[in-house]
């Protein structure tokens, strides 16, 4: 027996509509390309908070952007202090220029003015024992 005496394969345009019934509250939306997927995480993170915006209003948390700083574009995060002679240097090897990055950081990796860099916990220096004349 023949694979093709017993696979028909589906005849017609895509979906049948009687499966299209079947979905619950689908959707598409031809704007947002699946072969993006950067553009895919940022959807789903704010389809994610949609739920929660009118709370993060009430509290003033600023409404999540279009565009990150991060974007699409490479991102290196480093502690070296040469690293942004390696940058360079393979900019140059690639036919860029070194003007092509930007530190959108600090060097120094600074917390925020309003974290808390204190442990909200006590120190512990243990109990206080009772010496006796026995022992």
């Amino acid at each position: 027996m023949r694979a093709r005496e017993f696979i028909n394969e589906q005849k017609g345009e895509g979906v049948l509509n009687n499966v299209i019934d079947a979905l619950p509250a689908t959707y598409t939306i031809p704007v947002l390309k699946n072969q993006d997927p950067y553009l895919q995480y940022r959807f789903g993170v704010a389809l994610a908070g949609a739920k929660g915006a009118a709370q993060r209003h009430k509290d003033g948390v600023p409404p999540m952007r279009k565009d990150s700083d991060f974007g699409e574009d490479m991102v290196i995060v480093s502690y070296d202090p040469n690293v942004s002679e390696y940058i360079d240097d393979a900019l140059k090897q690639l036919g860029y220029s070194t003007s092509d990055k930007k530190m959108i950081g600090t060097p120094t990796s600074d917390e925020e003015p309003n974290t808390n860099t204190t442990s909200p916990v006590a120190s512990f220096k243990g109990y206080k024992t009772k010496r006796t004349n026995n022992g």
